[in-house]
């Protein structure tokens, strides 16, 4: 009972990790003792995310960029850490795109990109990293997926991104599936949606154009909790999930959203 959080000299892959909600997740995965591999298309930029992550937090943060995008891109990280590494504990699906257009003028590409990064993305990752996972597993202590859905996928979007909510819906579905055909394997799957965060990816829908240093307290105003979310709030989530106290928690689809995917 005292140490059901603890999840120190675990490994972890966290994609999309160079910003945004799994930049948050890779710190709070820091700054509790796991060994933390990031993963986004720009490599510089993931290089310097991961060596500012250290320097903040300490540890051992990793770069290892790829486009998930292509399922080449998705076994090439699967050996870039399979040469590092004989399992892995945890693996964070975070990297997600999102496209914006009015319906009239809504293009293929902006489809196509949106789902294979979201959706196809995912799915090949994970079975990629199979032999890793199932190494980690065990019946005292599975090792976890989590994949990074949204509120968007629960309820309408506010925003003309036609293809972004339903990629997460399917996200949520196929977690579900993962989770059925991999908990006897001893790999736990579930998901989480998050809502309103100080993002890139919000700050270019709500006119911020990507600066995520703007002020949020229009956005968290109208979130039932009055604000918008933190790195705390989502990485204490993900700790939950991959830590002995989520062990019995399954196939779920978990917001983190201060409550506003029902509050409309």
């Amino acid at each position: 009972m005292n140490n059901l959080f603890d999840i120190r000299g675990k490994v972890a892959l966290v994609t999309g990790g160079s910003r945004g909600i799994g930049e948050m997740i890779a710190a709070g995965f820091l700054a509790n003792g796991v060994k933390v591999y990031i993963s986004s298309r720009k490599a510089e930029v993931c290089n310097a995310t991961a060596a500012r992550l250290m320097e903040q937090f300490g540890g051992e943060c990793i770069s290892l960029p790829a486009n998930l995008a292509e399922v080449t891109g998705c076994q090439q990280l699967a050996d870039e850490l399979a040469a590092r590494e004989s399992q892995l504990d945890i693996l964070i699906n975070n990297a997600g795109v999102s496209w914006g257009a009015p319906i009239d003028d809504f293009p293929e590409s902006g489809w196509d990109k949106v789902m294979d990064t979201n959706v196809k993305g995912v799915f090949f990752l994970t079975q990629k990293l199979l032999p890793l996972l199932r190494q980690s597993g065990s019946a005292e202590d599975p090792a976890r997926v989590v994949n990074v859905g949204s509120i968007d996928g629960l309820k309408n979007p506010v925003f003309e991104t036609f293809s972004y909510g339903p990629s997460k819906a399917a996200l949520h579905h196929l977690t579900r599936g993962l989770a059925l055909h991999l908990t006897r394997q001893h790999i736990i799957v579930n998901a989480i949606a998050p809502g309103p965060f100080p993002t890139w990816m919000l700050s270019t829908g709500v006119g911020g154009g990507g600066d995520t240093d703007i002020d949020w307290s229009v956005v968290g105003n109208n979130n039932p909790r009055g604000r918008v979310g933190t790195a705390e709030d989502i990485s204490g989530l993900a700790i939950f999930l991959c830590s002995r106290a989520g062990a019995y928690t399954v196939g779920e689809v978990i917001t983190c959203d201060g409550g506003s995917a029902y509050a409309t």
